[in-house]
């Protein structure tokens, strides 16, 4: 079973009370000797929620059409708890896209990426190489704040990670920024952490024979704990730099 499949069934044994064992010792459903075998039924008792072929996300050919999607989606318990879908913000006509890991307090309260401390140095990032967010868009792997601001779970990641997917086609950016550890591993489908990622450039597939470049880095709110990475952040912006300037 694909690790996805096994986390979409797991979520839906969950929300439907499916959490006891049915016995404590575990059954060799091969061992038939002295049971009857019985009537298998014609249909499956019940389908997983969003299998990844049939994932909402894959059939909007717009924004709006995947805000709505996303508005809709009720495979991601995180929309419980949040005050407001985060969607993006900045221009969809941008040709750097910026991709981060989820929303904080200040951003569940007004629907809008990177508007807290670490959005206000992130700006400032933008700054030095000539940009802010009329020539920049900005969105997350996760639309909903965590809450407490804990990093989001495998699972959360899983069933979010089609709607980031297809945000990304959508806009079809020249430049793609991963920001933060969750974000690379995740788009790039890696394992390395962020400091093995960052400072090089790597490729995101698009659509046929179309990719982006990507560069990942570290996150704004990392750099608020460690502001001694600030200058690798800086070297990063720099490459970036270098690449519009040949668009």
């Amino acid at each position: 079973m694909e690790i996805n499949t096994a986390l979409f069934l797991l979520e839906w044994y969950q929300k439907n009370g499916i959490d006891i064992p049915l016995c404590d010792q575990p059954r060799n459903q091969l061992d038939m000797s002295g049971v009857s075998a019985p009537m298998m039924p014609s249909k499956p008792f019940f389908a997983l929620p969003h299998e990844p072929q049939h994932h909402p996300a894959l059939s909007c050919q717009t924004l709006d059409e995947l805000k709505q999607a996303l508005l809709q989606f009720e495979g991601c318990s995180l929309k419980d708890t949040a005050m407001n879908l985060v969607f993006a913000d900045g221009n969809p006509q941008a040709k750097v896209m910026l991709v981060g890991e989820a929303p904080g307090a200040d951003e569940d309260r007004q629907g809008r990426p990177f508007v807290g401390q670490s959005g206000q140095l992130l700006d400032k990032i933008l700054k030095a190489i000539g940009l802010d967010r009329t020539a920049v868009y900005i969105s997350n792997i996760i639309p909903w704040r965590p809450p407490g601001n804990r990093p989001p779970t495998t699972q959360e990641i899983a069933v979010c990670q089609p709607f980031i997917h297809r945000h990304i086609q959508l806009i079809e950016p020249k430049i793609l920024i991963l920001l933060g550890g969750v974000a690379a591993k995740t788009l790039l489908q890696r394992t390395d952490g962020i400091m093995r990622l960052r400072g090089q450039w790597h490729s995101y597939s698009l659509h046929d024979k179309v990719t982006a470049k990507v560069m990942a880095t570290f996150h704004p709110a990392y750099l608020m704990r460690s502001p001694g990475q600030k200058s690798l952040v800086w070297h990063d912006f720099v490459m970036i730099e270098k690449v519009l300037k040949t668009l």
